[in-house]
């Protein structure tokens, strides 16, 4: 009788432990944008990895627009 209270107060404290982790992962914003940036990586090297033209045709199509951004902002600070 005496082991099961004893087993119940270590997995109240391994519940809290588990809150208290998830609790703080929420609210550590720095360490969810890394892992945001890590998976959006990973999303980005499997893509690439399956349809390597298509990661391509991403890349100009991106390196296009910042270049026509780019060109409209110093055409319109040059007026």
């Amino acid at each position: 009788m005496t082991t099961e209270p004893l087993s119940e107060v270590q997995k109240a404290r391994a519940d809290l432990t588990a809150a208290l982790d998830a609790i703080e992962y929420k609210l550590n914003l720095p360490k969810q944008a890394a892992h945001a940036v890590k998976r959006a990586g990973a999303r980005a090297r499997a893509f690439r990895k399956a349809n390597p033209a298509a990661a391509l045709g991403v890349v100009v199509v991106a390196a296009a627009l910042v270049g026509g951004a780019v060109w409209l902002v110093l055409r319109a600070a040059r007026k």
